[in-house]
């Protein structure tokens, strides 16, 4: 096998591989699409009431475990 010929089945390769992978992310971007449409023709892509303020009250002891950490960590530095 002659180094021309290595070279025109590795460059057949690469582009091949190259195609496929693209070809999946045609694909995918595709389904993604499809999927949005299938969930906001059937309104799951609305919040309800009950889940915003979950969220919101979870927000609060996260900033106050946040403010446990930070005393901690700058109590551990003071001691040293």
């Amino acid at each position: 096998m002659t180094i021309a010929q290595m070279i025109s089945q590795s460059s057949l390769l690469t582009l091949l591989g190259m195609g496929v992978v693209f070809s999946f992310l045609i694909i995918m971007i595709i389904s993604m699409y499809a999927l949005h449409a299938v969930l906001h023709a059937i309104g799951a892509d609305k919040e309800s009431p009950d889940t915003s303020n979950a969220a919101g009250s979870a927000a609060v002891p996260a900033a106050t475990d946040t403010q446990a950490v930070v005393a901690a960590i700058a109590t551990a530095i003071h001691a040293k």
